[in-house]
């Protein structure tokens, strides 16, 4: 009996989830883990996101199935957000896709715009789902890769012609996971006038745009000239409003894409639950101020880090936006070896920079989504044990 497809050999269980057996090995042994390996924030979302869950949950009615794209007021919500934050503005009803989560239409975008053979651009290093998305669908990866004497931007003018020519997709991610490298609007702009040229869709991941430090705001994507003719954009509330489990999400932009896009949905799911799409509105279009305090803790815990990691003479760049700091693996240390040898050794989960590409090689990421006491306590473990 045939009991997996050709295209399950391309996706072996993920890093974290090997991972978490390690530590349930160490933890088993009595010993202390603190996780810096995984992005998930460890803070609640506000109070009266919360309340408006609870209120939605005890009306009878909220129960039933829901339109595969979302309430009017949810996707209203995105469109007022991009307006505040961004000055984009967004017809709600064509150019903005709610999403279970923005991996699940990363993942499901390939599936509806491109055909089998088609290339795709992908970071290196970046999120493993660009890859995965573009393999089930049957296209061909080409890796662009990110270094830091670039800031981690990709160089758009040296993809080779013949790639070009068969290349549909390109994904850019600013802030940057795993870098923490931040874009600017220029570079976006540069981006879209790119994928125009060469008629493409640039597909930009910015789950991280409002974790920021220092008065930094990230850009938008869809800022720049003839974005929404060219370009969508993801965006999820994981991040900016600590709702990581809740898997609210929207595709934002070209309105030809979001309806294709829309299209595969509608066969893929059943639409979302009516109360975490109206506390997701709450989310959006409430008080705001409370992520100014989150962010400063953030930066609290950044700041932790950074100052460690100078202690140790490990390098890395501060970052001014995401949940991760990127920084050079010890001397003599290749990714994944240190990265072991920190879990064993110091009793701190890290993630090796190799689980993002190849070219990730020599780094290891770091996450400071533990609380300030661990996250603390953790770059004191690690000063003990490698100064």
């Amino acid at each position: 009996m045939k009991v997996k497809a050709a295209r399950m050999d391309s996706a072996a269980p993920l890093f974290f989830a090997t991972l978490g057996e390690k530590i349930a090995a160490l933890q088993g042994r009595g010993f202390d883990v603190i996780r810096l390996d995984i992005g998930s924030p460890d803070m609640p979302p506000a109070p009266h996101i919360l309340e408006a869950l609870s209120r939605a949950a005890g009306r009878a009615e909220a129960h039933g199935y829901q339109s595969h794209n979302g309430t009017a007021e949810l996707r209203r919500a995105w469109a007022e957000m991009y307006a505040r934050l961004y000055g984009v503005t967004l017809d709600p009803q064509r150019e903005v896709l709610a999403l279970l989560g923005s991996k699940e239409g990363i993942f499901h975008l390939p599936l509806a715009v491109i055909d089998p053979g088609d290339v795709v651009l992908i970071p290196d290093p970046g999120y493993i789902t660009y890859t995965q998305g573009a393999r089930f669908a049957g296209g061909e990866p080409y890796y662009l890769p990110l270094s830091p004497e670039r800031g981690f931007l990709p160089d758009l003018t040296g993809i080779p012609g013949d790639v070009l020519k068969r290349a549909r997709l390109l994904w850019l991610n600013y802030p940057s996971n795993p870098t923490a490298a931040t874009a600017s609007l220029e570079f976006f702009a540069e981006a879209v006038a790119f994928a125009r040229k060469h008629d493409l869709l640039v597909c930009h991941d910015a789950a991280y745009s409002q974790v920021s430090f220092d008065g930094f705001q990230p850009p938008s994507l869809l800022q720049a000239p003839g974005a929404k003719e060219a370009a969508i954009e993801f965006n999820t509330l994981s991040k900016s409003h600590n709702m990581a489990g809740w898997r609210v999400g929207a595709a934002m932009g070209h309105p030809e894409v979001l309806r294709s896009l829309y299209n595969l949905k509608t066969n893929s799911d059943s639409g979302h639950f009516l109360p975490v799409m109206e506390a997701a509105t709450a989310a959006m279009t409430g008080d705001q101020a409370w992520l100014e305090e989150r962010n400063a803790i953030y930066q609290e815990r950044r700041d932790l880090v950074m100052q460690a990691l100078k202690e140790l003479d490990w390098q890395a760049a501060t970052p001014k936006a995401s949940l991760y700091v990127w920084f050079h693996a010890p001397q003599g240390w290749d990714s994944e070896g240190f990265a072991a040898a920190a879990l064993e050794r110091s009793h701190v989960s890290l993630t090796p920079g190799t689980v993002f590409g190849k070219h990730g090689e020599g780094y290891i990421r770091l996450s400071f989504t533990d609380s300030t006491e661990r996250v603390a306590e953790a770059m004191e473990r690690l000063v003990k044990v490698w100064s």
